[in-house]
């Protein structure tokens, strides 16, 4: 399913992401102007009978200016207290500038237990769609005041495509504080051309992405197409594109080229299964043999511990396991129906031998096809 630009004037629900160097004006506090202005067009938006969501990075580097901090703080808890303080400013800014016209506006912090747990990511969804139907827009954040290392999003790039999963959105605005993806690094070479459009199948775009060199951002245009790809899965095409651009948003509604416009290629990913596809916390991994890699690339079959030469983590029924060929490459991920200690005494096993090596019956697939996501 390709997306043009012509299409982007009839998308109806988007999720708009903006960066920290953007929302801070790189540190020296919150550019409440830029704010506004971004605030301005979402509003000019919704008037076109749009739905946004927006994303907004600046929480702790808002918290570091408040504070007097130079730099990032290296500790977990010292980026607690900074988003902590910085939290307040960033919302009490965005409310005042949809009141401007007339917008009610709801704060939403999120962790990846709120959408690794199945419930609360229901939760989750339901409040947000409710939200966009009641005229309101989100601000969603990662809740950077509770969340720990191993819980965290990593930036704001990813909680942005999970969130248009959640609220299956059309489009995926990416606001940096670059033009879009370039062919070379442009600080690095001068002749480094705009990619103007883009299908995400396309594997040339892997070399093209480099990491963040600003001290504010986690993320950089690594993490920008890697967001790219998992809001693909829902169907949503995504636009990079620079947050300083006059009408920036507005130019996008109206199809024109501006920024890097990425384009899904693959068909639409089931809710339950883009849901499986977002999930961070890898508990385990199992190596297949070529027939078992082979059937789940091509057949997308589901993989039975006959195909399973070896098993590593420590899971239970219920957790992600990462499935891999004889070179250690991901053919898929999905929720084991065994535990660590189950996968390895059934290793190899026919399906009829499963009740005797386990001693009681048990589901004759390690994974089930629904609950395998195939990878990209």
């Amino acid at each position: 399913m390709l997306i043009d630009r012509e299409k982007l004037k009839t998308s109806r629900r988007w999720v708009v992401k903006v960066g920290s160097s953007l929302v801070t004006a790189r540190g020296q506090g919150l550019d409440r102007v830029a704010i506004a202005d971004w605030c301005a067009q979402i509003a000019a938006l919704r008037r076109e009978g749009r739905q946004v969501v927006l994303v907004s990075s600046g929480a702790v580097a808002e918290g570091m200016a408040r504070l007097g901090l130079a730099r990032r703080p290296a500790s977990l808890h010292g980026l607690q207290a900074a988003a902590a303080v910085g939290q307040m400013g960033l919302v009490r800014a965005y409310e005042t500038a949809f009141e401007e016209h007339g917008i009610r506006a709801a704060q939403i912090l999120l962790t990846h237990e709120d959408v690794s747990d199945r419930g609360r990511y229901l939760n989750a969804r339901g409040t947000l769609k409710n939200l966009l139907e009641l005229g309101v827009v989100p601000v969603v954040n990662e809740n950077d005041t509770v969340a720990t290392d191993e819980i965290r999003f990593g930036d704001n790039d990813t909680l942005g495509a999970l969130t248009v999963n959640l609220v299956e959105a059309d489009l995926l605005v990416l606001l940096t504080d670059q033009e879009g993806l370039y062919d070379a690094d442009p600080r690095a070479n001068p002749g480094a051309r705009l990619v103007s459009e883009a299908e995400l199948s396309d594997t040339r775009l892997a070399t093209m992405a480099g990491d963040s060199k600003g001290v504010l951002g986690r993320g950089g245009m690594r993490t920008k197409l890697t967001a790219a790809h998992w809001a693909a899965r829902s169907g949503a095409a995504t636009v990079i594109a620079h947050g300083r651009t006059p009408e920036a948003l507005l130019r996008i509604a109206r199809g024109e080229r501006l920024g890097s416009l990425l384009k899904p290629a693959q068909s639409v990913m089931a809710a339950r299964k883009r849901w499986i596809a977002g999930q961070l916390q890898v508990r385990g991994r199992l190596s297949l043999d070529a027939g078992a890699a082979k059937v789940l690339r091509e057949q997308g079959r589901s993989l039975l511990p006959v195909g399973v030469t070896r098993v590593e983590g420590d899971f239970e029924r219920g957790d992600l396991v990462l499935c891999l060929d004889a070179e250690g490459r991901e053919v898929a991920r999905g929720l084991t129906n065994y535990s660590t200690a189950e996968a390895s005494r059934i290793l190899g096993a026919p399906s009829a031998e499963i009740v005797k090596r386990l001693g009681y019956p048990g589901e004759p697939e390690l994974i089930h096809r629904d609950n395998l996501v195939i990878a990209a």
